[in-house]
């Protein structure tokens, strides 16, 4: 099964929960912007609140603001904590 498959946008992470960016449904230049923030298909964030459309992520100890029409074309795979304690 692939990761792709149980992605879902980030804009529908519950908070407190992880990810890992699986697909960014978006062009050159948000691709490139997104990896000047660091995020990139692999980078692991977690959901710290979610303002209005936004949301805002923690990855790698940095807080980034995410708008709401970006949070929808970033595809992330949920992370069961339990899973991987395990």
């Amino acid at each position: 099964m692939s990761h792709r498959e149980n992605a879902v946008p980030l804009s529908q992470l519950s908070t407190g929960r992880s990810g890992r960016l699986a697909e960014i449904q978006g062009g050159r230049q948000l691709t490139r912007r997104l990896l000047a923030l660091g995020l990139r298909i692999g980078s692991e964030i977690q959901v710290l609140h979610h303002r209005g459309t936004g949301v805002v992520v923690l990855h790698g100890g940095t807080r980034i603001a995410l708008g709401g029409g970006i949070a929808e074309k970033l595809r992330v795979v949920p992370l069961d904590r339990r899973a991987a304690a395990s």
